[in-house]
């Protein structure tokens, strides 16, 4: 009897040992923009598949290097590297959602949407020129609004960024001063303010801060109840960070020309288009040492782009149309492969 116990013991370890040995665990690090979907669709995919998938959200920055050090399955980044830089690496990225970067303020008493802004206002006061709540400027532009005499203390991002590329480019796109003096790229040096580390950072800060201004994703100012700005775009109209808006600013995008899905949103000709709205992207190697891990990335960013719009939506990320959810499935056939040419994964 003992015998027939130990070895049904037996048997269910085994069984149990197989389950655990066909479940994966996916690693990747990086962006903290598109974390919140991303945790979403883990969550859902987890409990469908049993395959998980643990996801640092380091900055951009940091998922680069990390996907470069090859100590990730893969990378996240909201600044997309050019094509001879992922060349140089070894690297192919793509696109997953696009949302939108967000100005946002402490201003006790005002409602989301109340206050205007322009990109060159913007520029200023991170600049350090526009000091107060009731600069002229500011004042000038919203009309009607009893402005607070109140000093502005302005947060930025205290890590490598991708969220803050996306915003410094937009900034140098609006103010040559800025552009000439400070530039775009994921870590400036900043000419004033505090530094927040992470989307979730820069909210925290803000939200502590009586008259502060910061930058986030929009589902981080969701989420922390954030008062923001209405921004004016390129044909001079004030808008409303909305999923409309920032689908409005990717209307236009044509990815068949961007190589190696290069490609920013930034300042869109739309009517109704968000100014500071971007992609997130993916970072893979081209030859992957682990095959079934790649092809693991893969399938799930598959099942992602197959039944993760939804949950995309209700975050405010605006999913990717459906002819460039297929240029990237062919990219995947086309760049990532096994040490010995093999495709790691084809979409079915």
């Amino acid at each position: 009897m003992f015998r027939t116990f130990a070895a049904a013991v037996g048997v269910a370890l085994v069984a149990g040992a197989a389950t655990l040995a066909q479940a994966a665990t996916m690693t990747g690090a990086g962006a903290t923009f598109p974390a919140p979907v991303y945790s979403k669709w883990a969550e859902t995919y987890k409990g469908s598949t049993g395959n998980a998938l643990n996801y640092q959200a380091i900055g951009s920055g940091g998922g680069i290097k990390q996907i470069e050090a090859g100590t990730v399955d893969f990378g996240a980044s909201d600044k997309p590297l050019k094509p001879e830089d992922l060349e140089k690496n070894g690297l192919m990225q793509f696109p997953t959602v696009m949302g939108g970067v967000v100005p946002v303020m402490n201003l006790e008493g005002f409602k989301p949407g109340q206050i205007k802004l322009t990109g060159t206002q913007l520029a200023d006061i991170y600049r350090g020129l526009i000091k107060k709540w009731n600069d002229p400027l500011l004042v000038l532009t919203n009309k009607g609004v009893a402005m607070p005499n109140l000093p502005i203390t302005v947060v930025h991002r205290s890590d490598g960024s991708g969220t803050s590329f996306l915003f410094t480019s937009y900034l140098s796109m609006k103010a040559p001063h800025w552009a000439a003096d400070v530039g775009a790229s994921d870590s400036v040096n900043w000419p004033v303010g505090l530094g927040g580390k992470g989307n979730d950072g820069v909210a925290a800060l803000v939200k502590q801060t009586p008259g502060a201004i910061g930058y986030v994703e929009y589902a981080y100012a969701k989420q922390n109840n954030l008062t923001y700005a209405l921004m004016q775009n390129k044909v001079g109209k004030f808008v409303a960070p909305t999923a409309g808006a920032f689908a409005a600013a990717a209307a236009g995008a044509d990815w068949t020309k961007a190589p190696g899905f290069y490609l920013l949103l930034l300042d869109q000709p739309g009517a109704n288009a968000w100014p500071i709205t971007g992609a997130t992207f993916i970072l893979m190697h081209k030859q992957q040492a682990n095959p079934a891990a790649g092809a693991e990335v893969l399938k799930f960013f598959d099942w992602a782009y197959k039944t993760g719009d939804a949950t995309a939506v209700s975050l405010d990320y605006v999913p990717l149309p459906a002819p460039v959810k297929a240029l990237v499935r062919k990219a995947w056939v086309a760049q990532i492969k096994s040490a010995d040419g093999k495709v790691v994964y084809a979409s079915k």
